[in-house]
């Protein structure tokens, strides 16, 4: 008997031993995220989002679009669920109530599915939640009022949904919210006034797109921390826009257009630096930034009345004038009649005295001559008659005659010979001496040929070569060339002259030493170089910003430069950054042929070494990759957003860069975007040469806003260029 038992016990103990071991239960966060997995279908025939979701698995911290971290002290503690990212990929559905369970979870991003029904009063039972983005779902019912009981509220996305009803004024308790982004819904009633006051960390707010009716609360004008846009456009609002706005910080962005709004803009305060847009579409609207003055009492908003409270006509005000007062008023409107013919007199002298300004002997760029119409030392000829016009010294009489045969009199053009003409006084070379000199080719594109050309006083000139045509369309060339070399700015390159005939046309600007920021970027391979400290590429950036923003709105034209790319950007010895090849796209189309098609200037050699291929595509915003689109100040601060993104961290706009947590987007602004939303570490993401310097970290982020707002898919969000360049000098100071 003790034998057969021996013989059963070791059977038992092989069979146990062969049985395969008990499943690792998941753990409660884990059960908690498989609710969503349950409560959602996937398109057909698209990639699972949850093909690693295994329930068998001990914890969900390997799982896709699940960010884990150790919440406790004692770090042999299990590390809990802190981000759950499921964003873009179609899922129909709902929001389960068990995410609430998730206690540590800090950040919620669901944008960009197919979502219904309303946001679960228990999901707000984490409240460790910081960050909601749950725009770009079908999701529906009011605004829950207990979201503000998630102490720690800061991002609040919800946009493009169908939210409906009034806004709580339980909002007021969100005292950390940062972001409020409700546009796109179906949200209606009066805007509260009591919850503005109390979001004193509010940088961001837009109810954009709703049915919103009523006046817009004054008390808007208390959220002081309000930096990026307020964002009212298209509601059905009405009243007139309360001059308590104007206390928000200059930097703020308004958009007002498309409501009801009535009277005059108010001129104080941040109404300042507002572009016509945010004012659009309100047709009772009148005043400045817009084309339509307030012309009747109506209009302003400020009834007049007489002595019984009754209105006051014009014909009423007219009958009531004095005949003193009628007397003093011709008496003014012929002095000044008198005082503007003096100065027509005076201009008519000046031009004819200037007129009598000649060329002689060789010509020479900016010189003044030596003929004896130029009989003060200290007047020189601005623009000279150049190309072999030079006549002799004895005939004054002459010169004007001269003048006026090299500008031809068919249509404007210029004579055989050329007309080489300075628009900078203090510039002085001849025409012979830039034929002969020898020149380096710099680069070659669709904007023509560049070369370096070194004068004989060794000062060094860039030429650029703009082609063969439009020999027809020679006073168009010249308003157009006169208006960008009007333009006199230390971040913008200066264009010193110009030389036309119908044969060629040349540009001739300053040459900026230390080439582009392309290949101060990328280097000569066109590898990423990490050779520019956080200082000298915030420098750049603010440069650049503050060039764009001259362009923008102090400049004769308010040109719009079509084209911003680190190419374009070029680098002097100290990396201050200069903004080139502004305006060129016009002139091109002038010239009517392909500059990069003839031949090179003399004895020019080739030098392409410093010139890297680019695609422009890139760095366009996305409106501007319209085919017949036509180029506004907005394309420009899109592409400035994206050359800042660049500088920032390292990588080129073509790249599908990825961080450690394998985020794969094809676009460089998509990409940070995303990184933000998940809150990918800085380190991830920043070119970590960066984070190198004292107060970098810190000056990096600020950086990485203002880059954010410049790259806004809507243009109409976009802040305007000046706004930009004050964000950025406030970085660092």
């Amino acid at each position: 008997m003790s034998r057969r038992a021996s013989l059963w016990s070791l059977i038992a103990l092989l069979a146990l031993a062969a049985a395969p071991a008990p499943a690792l239960s998941l753990s409660p966060d884990g059960l908690s995220l498989l609710s969503l997995k349950s409560a959602v279908d996937e398109p057909p025939g698209a990639a699972s989002a949850f093909a690693d979701w295994n329930e068998d698995d001990p914890t969900p911290c390997r799982w896709t679009g699940v960010s884990c971290a150790n919440v406790s002290a004692n770090s042999s503690d299990d590390p809990r669920v802190v981000g759950l990212a499921v964003s873009g990929k179609g899922l129909r559905g709902y929001i389960p109530s068990e995410l609430g369970t998730l206690l540590y979870l800090r950040r919620l991003n669901l944008h960009g599915n197919d979502l219904s029904g309303p946001i679960p009063d228990p999901l707000f039972n984490a409240t460790s939640l910081h960050s909601l983005f749950l725009y770009g779902n079908n999701l529906s019912g009011p605004l829950p009022p207990s979201i503000c009981g998630l102490p720690r509220l800061q991002n609040l996305d919800l946009s493009n949904n169908s939210f409906s009803g009034a806004l709580p004024d339980g909002l007021r308790s969100c005292k950390q919210l940062q972001r409020l982004i409700l546009a796109d819904n179906r949200f209606s009633g009066e805007i509260p006034a009591a919850i503005w006051p109390a979001l004193e960390n509010l940088v961001q707010l837009d109810l954009s797109s709703n049915n919103f009716t009523g006046p817009i609360p004054a008390e808007i004008g208390q959220l002081k921390s309000l930096s990026s846009t307020l964002n009212l456009s298209h509601n059905r609002l009405s009243g007139a826009i309360p001059k308590a706005l104007g206390d928000l910080p200059v930097t703020v962005s308004f958009d007002l257009k498309g409501n009801n709004l009535s009277g005059e803009i108010p001129q104080t305060g941040s109404f300042a630096s507002q572009g016509p847009t945010a004012f659009l579409a309100n047709p009772l609207l009148c005043g400045f930034p817009l084309q339509k003055a307030c012309n009747s009492p109506a209009q302003s908003g400020a009834p007049s009345s007489g002595p019984n409270n009754s209105p006051t006509t014009d014909s009423d005000s007219r009958k009531g004038l004095s005949p003193g007062l009628i007397i003093l008023i011709s008496v003014a409107d012929a002095a000044g009649v008198a005082l503007l013919g003096l100065v027509v007199v005076y201009i008519y002298w000046k031009k004819k005295d200037t007129d009598t300004c000649s060329c002689t002997g060789k010509t020479k760029l900016g010189g003044g001559g030596g003929g004896g119409g130029c009989r003060a030392a200290a007047r020189i000829c601005v623009f000279p008659c150049l190309g072999g016009a030079g006549g002799h010294e004895d005939s004054e009489a002459e010169e004007p005659e001269k003048s006026e045969r090299s500008h031809g009199d068919s249509g404007g053009a210029a004579g055989k010979e050329g007309d080489l003409v300075a628009i900078d006084r203090g510039f002085t070379f001849e025409l012979d001496e830039l034929l002969r000199a020898s020149a380096y080719v710099l680069g070659k594109s669709g904007l023509g040929i560049v070369y370096k050309v070194v004068l004989g006083n060794g000062v060094p000139v860039a030429v650029r070569r703009l082609g063969e045509g439009g020999e027809q369309r020679y006073k168009e060339f010249v308003a157009e060339v006169q208006a960008i070399g009007r333009v006199k700015h230390p971040n913008v390159v200066k264009l010193r002259a110009y030389y036309w005939a119908p044969d060629e046309k040349l540009l001739i600007s300053d040459f900026i030493s230390n080439g582009n920021l392309a290949s101060a970027l990328r280097g000569k391979s066109g590898q990423p170089s990490s050779s520019l400290s956080w200082s000298t590429r915030l420098r750049i950036a603010k440069g650049t910003a503050r060039g764009l923003a001259y362009l923008h709105e102090c400049s004769p034209r308010k040109f719009v430069h079509g084209d911003v790319k680190p190419s374009n950007i070029l680098l002097d010895n100290e990396f201050q950054a200069y903004i080139s090849d502004f305006g060129l796209n016009r002139l091109i189309s002038i010239t009517g042929n392909n500059p990069s098609s003839g031949g090179f200037i003399g004895g020019a050699l080739p030098y392409f070494k410093s010139v890297q291929p680019e695609k422009a595509n890139n760095y366009r915003a996305p409106e501007a990759r319209v085919p017949g689109s036509r180029p506004t100040q907005k394309w420009d601060i899109y592409s400035f957003g994206v050359v800042l993104l660049e500088l920032l961290t390292g990588k080129s706009p073509e790249l599908s860069p990825t961080t450690s947590t394998s985020i794969e987007v094809p676009d460089i602004v998509r990409w940070v975007r995303k990184g933000f939303e998940d809150e990918v570490p800085l380190s991830d993401m920043v070119d970590p040469m960066l984070l190198q310097e004292v107060h970098a970290k810190k000056e990096v982020l600020a950086a990485f806003h203002v880059a954010l707002a410049c790259t806004e898919a809507d243009p109409e969000i976009r802040p305007r260029m000046k706004t930009v360049s004050e964000n950025l000098e406030r970085v660092g100071t």
